[in-house]
């Protein structure tokens, strides 16, 4: 029930963005670069959590595969923006 609320919030809150005023080319530009930023850190924390989840064992796993994400972020925000 909750799912649906906050699909139906956030599909709405899409909408409304959608009528808002064109977004001049500076806009544009600033916005693809948000965009290029952003990808670049998922995709760094996607690729340093599968390494860091590759190593260890028991608890010590898991706190590799958080490094490994959180490094995997940072290298991928750097190598992106």
């Amino acid at each position: 029930m909750k799912l649906k609320i906050i699909t139906l919030l956030l599909g709405s809150a899409g909408a409304l963005a959608a009528c808002g005023p064109a977004p001049t080319p500076q806009q544009q530009a600033a916005r693809q670069h948000e965009i290029a930023c952003l990808s670049g850190s998922l995709g760094g924390a996607l690729i340093g959590g599968a390494l860091g989840n590759q190593f260890g064992g028991g608890s010590g796993k898991s706190i590799l595969t958080a490094a490994g994400a959180a490094a995997g972020a940072v290298e991928g925000n750097r190598y992106a923006c």
